[in-house]
């Protein structure tokens, strides 16, 4: 993954997605994407829990991480379900 600051909208990096990847190996992918972003956030939520105080910088940069890492699962989904069509439409 390389990061991109000067995006100011969506998620500020780049993930390029395997062309020669499988609808099945993206389905994988994503789900291992989302499993990483649901483990983040129990892993956050548990130390927010035990912390006397909150580092708001921190948490910011946590959140993110979170969401570019379900922002990933949801593009391998798509990108799967696109292969999908198109190998059913004889493609």
């Amino acid at each position: 993954m390389s990061a991109s600051k000067g995006n100011t909208q969506g998620v500020g990096f780049h993930y390029h997605i395997d062309p020669e990847a499988t609808a099945h190996d993206l389905m994988n992918e994503a789900t291992e994407w989302l499993q990483y972003a649901r483990s983040l956030t129990r892993l956050l939520s548990d130390l927010i829990h035990e912390a006397d105080t909150v580092d708001c910088q921190r948490l910011a940069h946590s959140l993110e991480a979170i969401g570019a890492l379900t922002h990933m699962g949801v593009q391998c989904t798509a990108q799967a379900h696109a292969r999908m069509c198109w190998e059913n439409s004889g493609g």
